[in-house]
């Protein structure tokens, strides 16, 4: 079984490139927590950003939704919108989705 964390919130930037040279550091970071993967997101125009994590447990995803708002909120992130989902491995395997 697996879980997956939907994370978004308001960012002025940096975005792209920027973005890359800003966070490799927060990057490296992650893999040293309980999260087998993250997709980063971003949106300029709109002035948002996240990720989507893949966890194995809903108890890890939780933990780390707890702890990584506390450091968005560290970093002036006042409101930081997270939701954790059960993967649905059958369906996701079907449309080619990573499940590990």
């Amino acid at each position: 079984m697996s879980y997956i964390l939907q994370v978004d919130f308001k960012m002025e930037g940096p975005f792209g490139n920027e973005m890359v040279k800003e966070f490799t550091e927060l990057a490296k970071s992650i893999n040293d927590e309980e999260v087998i993967w993250k997709i980063w997101t971003e949106d300029s125009e709109a002035k948002e950003a996240g990720g989507i994590y893949l966890f194995e447990t809903k108890e890890s995803a939780g933990k780390y939704l707890t702890m990584h708002t506390a450091r968005l909120k560290g970093f002036g992130i006042e409101k930081v919108n997270g939701k954790i989902f059960k993967v649905n491995e059958g369906l996701t395997s079907i449309n080619h989705g990573p499940s590990k």
